[in-house]
């Protein structure tokens, strides 16, 4: 089993950032692969962005190119999201998932664990 637990969200206004963090927990992680999901009111969880917990490559949708980056800590078990320039269309539930097999990167389904969520708003 493994255990994500997301912290960091809040309120902030349009233009400013914030950073995320989700702490994992349980089985050992190092061939996973660490990803960030949002889901806003009425649509679907879509992708953000991930890291490969043993090399450490990113990805990232296209909506957050230049203004997210996501970041480890191994000693820490910990992923960030930091998030800079928010947008009121940034306004979404953020959740922290592990993917354990090579699949879809951008695809929920590919996702085996999730924590719970933080709630990040962006005024405008």
């Amino acid at each position: 089993q493994v255990q994500l637990v997301e912290s960091g969200g809040g309120l902030v206004q349009a233009g400013g950032s914030l950073r995320l963090s989700c702490a994992a927990s349980g089985r050992t992680f190092r061939s996973y692969v660490m990803g960030w999901f949002r889901q806003a009111p009425g649509k679907e969880r879509e992708f953000v962005a991930a890291i490969s917990w043993s090399s450490g490559s990113t990805y990232y949708a296209d909506s957050v190119k230049g203004r997210f980056t996501i970041s480890r800590d191994n000693a820490k078990n910990t992923v960030y999201l930091q998030m800079n320039s928010l947008k009121p269309e940034d306004t979404a539930v953020y959740y922290c998932a592990v993917r354990i097999l090579p699949s879809n990167l951008n695809d929920p389904r590919s996702y085996d664990y999730w924590g719970q969520g933080t709630q990040v708003t962006v005024s405008s």
